[in-house]
């Protein structure tokens, strides 16, 4: 029955995204029978939501083992795109572009980072943690270094990351359920993590799987169609990827222009405008080098370490699977991920250009503020405009918007039909849902396995530990919306701090773990707590919030709060390193067991000590 289900995966995904174009077509034509916009956006999220709620309820298991790792019978396509879905993540799917709008080169490290830590993924961590047959991180800490205590630490710096990163994707379903709904942010984050419990709550890692399958489909057919269309519709050809070196000359000559350093203007409320430029252009540019490769530094070993990607891993069926399943992963995200700064550059062209009939730079400040999608942005404070110079036009200093609005109001602003508004809702609520479901999972399966079964109640049956872990889910994600609530930071910025926290306390004892027989329990212990210590202070240290408040101290070498990782993974390393050397080696069994890790044929560690 199994293998029966397994070989229908095409033909079930390909009717799925046959049925998902026809309601795309059928969205069309409610719009052009006049249908009103918001009908049409509250359809989309409705309508998607549904589905993958549906595909949660189906996939519910009693099993443990489907629960915590989907019964290991993902095939590695299929893994693959399920991967990429939990990675993309809302955060990242409506705050890169923004990122990349405001920030420019340097937040171009995320992009290289994100993608050279597939490498580190392929090349040093998925295959072996998959031959060593763990259900979660914690479960490979704590028999490797053994331990309680070393368990429950890795599982306390998984919550955190892990908690960190969830905050970022309700909040992306909060501005996206906002702006469908017309409701306030506070309410709207109630309505993303309803969607989110329903997909993971009764199915775990089996519903979770085959729900981010589908949201793949969603969200990067909607992350696609609209940089192809505003693309065609600028000038710029059905595949601007190519070709759109032309519209980036174009935005360094009208940054030039208007004397715009790309640096970032933050006001009080989280909005930004492009500053004017008054540093020295060179030492600018030496600094944005620098920025660029600690940022990409960050993310790649952020991405060997992240507990949510790694899991994902866990569900092959051998460990052959498993390095496949990378390969895959890092295709699907490639599509998305070469989109994004085509989509930025689109969007900054849209507003600065004075050729382009969307242009708001430079027009008088009562035109701009008549715009029906300004006005839209205004009313949920996503937007504001002001005449701080009063000669009653618009400069780009003047004009203040959320990072997180670039890619949802992208078609509004050039025009398009409201339905691709919709399709670009719906996929970047595919995203947020898709990874924080696998966020939310990632800790329940932690507190579930790690903590109450291994280290509270060895003898718990099945059936107590799930309702242990559909306990947790709900728990965690109540708490994470409420903080949420609160906007302490942009998506972007809490995806860089959980991939910073995740390096900084993670990465290095899961490396050494299977690459060097002599670190043991009390290097392990070092590492985890000084490296995630020192990354958390250093971050309490530099950040600039928002508005009057200043940072207690000034960066180290442009290392700010995006950065903070370099700093945790240094002290990790040293201090995993230098008490490893000054206590006793891990007994012989512990040495022999990391030689077979390495071995990919033969029984899962796990399966053996077990």
């Amino acid at each position: 029955m199994k293998d029966d289900f397994i070989e229908k995966l095409p033909k079930i995904y390909g009717v799925y995204t046959g049925g998902f174009v026809v309601f795309i077509a059928l969205m069309a034509l409610l719009e052009y029978l006049g249908v009103n916009a918001q009908a049409i956006g509250i359809l989309f999220v409705i309508f998607t939501v549904a589905v993958y709620a549906a595909i949660g309820v189906i996939s519910r298991t009693k099993k443990v083992d489907a629960y915590y790792v989907a019964g290991r019978e993902v095939p590695p396509v299929f893994n693959g795109m399920a991967t990429a879905a939990d990675w993309m993540s809302g955060a990242i799917f409506i705050g890169l572009a923004g990122g990349l709008y405001f920030g420019g080169f340097a937040h171009l490290g995320f992009l290289i980072g994100w993608m050279g830590g597939y490498v580190l993924v392929n090349a040093l961590m998925a295959p072996y943690l998959r031959k060593f047959g763990c259900y979660t991180l914690p479960d490979f800490v704590g028999v490797r270094y053994t331990g309680d205590f070393t368990r429950f630490l890795a599982a306390a710096i998984l919550a955190v990351v892990s908690f960190t990163y969830l905050t970022a994707q309700i909040s992306a379903t909060g501005a996206i359920a906002s702006r469908m709904f017309q409701i306030p942010f506070e309410l709207a984050v109630w309505f993303g993590l309803v969607g989110i419990l329903f997909c993971s709550v009764l199915g775990g890692m089996r519903a979770v799987t085959w729900t981010q399958v589908a949201q793949y489909l969603v969200l990067i057919v909607a992350y696609l169609l609209p940089v192809i269309w505003i693309s065609q519709s600028m000038g710029y050809g059905l595949l601007p990827h190519l070709s759109f070196g032309e519209a980036v000359q174009r935005v360094a000559e009208l940054e030039g222009t208007l004397g715009l350093a790309g640096e970032r203007t933050v006001t009080e409320d989280g909005l930004e405008a492009l500053a004017l430029a008054q540093n020295d252009p060179g030492a600018a540019g030496s600094m944005a080098s620098w920025q660029f490769l600690t940022l990409a530094i960050c993310m790649m070993a952020g991405t060997a370490s992240m507990p949510h990607l790694l899991m994902r891993y866990f569900t092959t069926p051998n460990v052959k699977a498993a390095r496949q399943s990378v390969g895959w992963s890092a295709l699907f995200i490639l599509v998305l991920f070469v989109s994004a700064p085509v989509l930025a550059t689109l969007a900054k062209l849209q507003l600065l250009d004075p050729e382009a009939a969307t242009a708001v730079v430079g027009k008088s400040i009562d035109d701009v503020l008549s715009l029906g999608w300004v006005q839209t942005w205004s009313e949920f404070n996503f937007l504001r405009v002001e005449d701080l110079n009063g000669d009653g036009l618009v400069q780009a200093a003047e004009f203040f918007m959320h990072p997180d609005m670039v890619v949802l109001a992208a078609p509004e602003v050039a025009g398009l039909p409201y339905v691709v508004a919709g399709l670009i809702a719906a996929g970047g609520l595919a995203a947020a849902l898709s990874t924080a479901d696998a966020l939310l999972l990632s800790i329940a399966n932690s507190a579930s396995h790690d903590v109450y079964y291994k280290m509270t109640n060895p003898k718990a049956d099945a059936r107590a530990r799930l309702w242990v872990a559909r306990v947790a889910l709900v728990v965690i994600g109540v708490v994470a919306a409420l903080f949420a609530k609160l906007q302490v930071g942009t998506a972007l910025e809490f995806v860089a701090w959980a991939f910073c926290f995740a390096c900084s306390g993670l990465f290095v004892p899961l490396l050494l773990g299977i690459w060097w027989k002599r670190a043991n329990q009390q290097g392990a212990v070092a590492g985890m707590l000084l490296g995630f210590a020192a990354g958390a202070l250093y971050l309490y240290m530099v950040y600039d919030p928002p508005g009057e408040a200043v940072a207690l101290m000034e960066p180290w070498w442009g290392i700010d709060s995006l950065r903070f990782g370099i700093v945790g993974m240094t002290v990790s390393f040293v201090g995993m390193v230098v008490i490893s050397l000054m206590t006793a080696p891990p007994d012989e069994e512990i040495q022999r067991m990391v030689d077979e890790t390495r071995l990919p044929a033969g029984r899962a560690i796990l399966d053996r000590v077990e």
